[in-house]
C-alpha cells in the first residue's frame, strides 16, 4: 500500500509576533516541506470571530505557496462553499492551478451556520447545505466545460464563457473533511479529524462506501487511488521530555484558540441559537442538515476536546488528547505502525499549532523528514505521474 505524507494547517496566531512575520516564517516552513517530499499542504478556512486561522482568504496565501514550491501540491481544506460566489472560485481555482503548473487540490465543505450568520446569510442548516450543494455543482460544471449553463435556487447562468480553465482535467482533485461516507459518495479523497481509533473505524467505512457508490477498484475522476488520512498534531524532538515540554502548553493554547473566541462572541451577543443544540450540548456548530450520512456525534468543540483528553492516557505517554503526538522519532515510528495498520494511505501532519514557535516547528519537520519519512520512501513522492 502506498503511504503519502501531507500537512494540514490553520496558521494560528503566535504570541508576540506580527502577522507579516507569521506569514514569512510559514512560507519558510512550506519551502522545507517541498524539499522534503511532502505530497500536499492543506490550508483551512475560518473567519472572524474565530481567531485560530490567519489565512481567511486561502487563495491569497496559496498564490505565494505556488511560487515558493516546485513539487508539493497544495490547496484549501476546505473552501467553505456557502461563503463563496461560484464564479469567483472557478476563476481563482483556474489561476492557482495554472500558476502552479497543475498542483492544486480542492477541499470543499459547508462550514458552520455561525459563520453564515456573521456573513449576513441565512443561518439555518438546510439553506446553508443547499448553498453548499449548488456551489459545488456549479464549480464542477464550470471548471470542466467551455461554457457554463446552470439554473438553481441561488444562481442562474446561461452559456457563460469559461475563459479561465485549470490545467488538470476535468478539474483538480477534490477532498471532503470529517465525513468519510460523504467523501466516498462524492468520489473525493478525505481527511478526518479525531483519534487513531476513529481512523480505524473511518477507513473501512470509506472503502465500503466507495465500492458501493463508485464501484470496486474505481479511481477518482482524475484517475488516482482514493486517499484517506487523519490529522496528527506533532511535536518531534530529540527526547520525549523535550517534546512533551513543548506540546503540553501548546495543546492548551490550541484548545483555547479553537473553541473559546467564537463561544465568547456568541455569549456576548446572546446568540442562543449557537449556544445550545437540540441534544442539550452547548457550542457554536449548530444543527446538521437532515438526511446526511451519519458520523460520530460531534457536540460542541469543547466537549469534543474534553473527550479527546480522555483517550489512551497513561498507556500512551506520548499522546495528548488522542490527537496530538509528542516524542522522539522512535516514538513517532511506533505510532506509524499502528497508523498503517488501520489501512489509511495518507498521513497528515500538523507541525505548528497552539503556541509552538517557528523554530520548534522547523525542528519537528527536520526530524520527521530525516528519521520517519525515509522508512516509507516509496510513498513520499510529491509529484503526479
Amino acid at each position: 500500500m502506498t503511504l503519502r505524507f501531507g500537512v494540514f494547517d490553520h496558521i494560528e496566531p503566535v504570541p508576540g509576533q506580527r502577522l507579516d512575520q507569521i506569514y514569512r516564517e510559514r512560507l519558510v516552513q512550506i519551502e522545507r516541506l517541498d524539499r522534503a517530499g511532502f505530497y500536499a499542504y492543506h490550508l483551512a478556512e475560518h473567519h472572524t470571530p474565530a481567531i485560530h486561522s490567519l489565512a481567511p482568504s486561502q487563495n491569497v496565501f496559496l498564490g505565494s505557496v505556488a511560487q515558493r514550491t516546485t513539487r508539493m501540491r497544495f490547496g484549501p481544506c476546505v473552501y467553505v462553499l456557502p461563503l463563496h460566489h461560484p464564479l469567483r472560485l472557478i476563476e481563482e481555482i483556474s489561476m492557482l492551478d495554472n500558476l502552479s503548473d497543475g498542483r492544486l487540490e480542492i477541499g470543499v465543505g459547508r462550514g458552520g451556520v455561525m459563520e453564515a450568520y456573521f456573513w449576513g446569510q441565512e443561518a439555518d442548516p438546510e439553506t446553508n447545505y443547499a448553498r453548499y450543494l449548488e456551489t459545488l455543482a456549479i464549480i464542477r460544471e464550470g471548471l470542466s466545460h467551455d461554457q457554463l449553463t446552470y439554473t438553481g435556487r441561488f444562481h442562474t447562468f446561461e452559456n457563460l464563457p469559461m475563459y479561465l480553465r485549470p490545467i488538470q482535467k476535468p478539474y483538480p482533485p477534490m477532498w471532503y473533511m470529517r465525513n468519510p461516507v460523504t467523501a466516498a459518495m462524492e468520489r473525493m479523497h478525505t481527511i478526518i479529524v479525531g483519534s487513531i481509533d476513529g481512523l480505524a473505524v473511518a477507513v473501512p467505512r470509506y472503502r465500503a462506501a466507495w465500492e458501493e457508490h463508485q464501484g470496486v477498484g474505481a479511481l477518482t475522476v482524475q484517475g488516482d487511488e482514493p486517499m484517506i488520512g487523519l490529522v496528527v498534531h506533532l511535536v518531534v524532538a530529540d527526547t520525549d521530555e523535550d517534546a512533551m515540554r513543548i506540546a503540553r502548553p501548546a495543546w492548551e493554547k490550541y484548545r483555547w484558540n479553537l473553541a473559546a473566541p467564537r463561544r465568547l462572541e456568541a455569549e456576548k451577543r446572546g446568540l442562543t441559537q449557537f449556544m445550545q443544540t437540540k441534544d442539550g450540548s452547548f457550542g457554536f456548530v449548530g444543527e446538521r442538515p437532515k438526511g446526511l450520512p451519519t458520523r460520530e456525534l460531534r457536540r460542541d468543540i469543547d466537549a469534543e476536546l474534553e473527550r479527546f483528553d480522555q483517550v489512551k492516557q497513561g498507556s500512551h505517554p506520548n499522546r495528548l488528547g488522542g490527537v496530538a503526538l509528542a516524542g522522539t522519532p522512535r516514538a513517532v515510528l511506533e505510532y506509524m505502525e499502528e497508523y498503517v495498520a488501520t489501512g489509511a494511505n495518507y498521513f497528515v501532519c500538523s507541525f505548528q499549532w497552539g503556541d509552538i514557535s517557528h523554530e520548534n516547528a522547523m525542528r519537528s519537520i527536520a526530524l520527521f523528514a530525516s528519521e520517519v519519512m525515509p522508512r516509507y520512501a516509496t510513498a513520499s513522492s510529491a509529484t503526479r505521474a
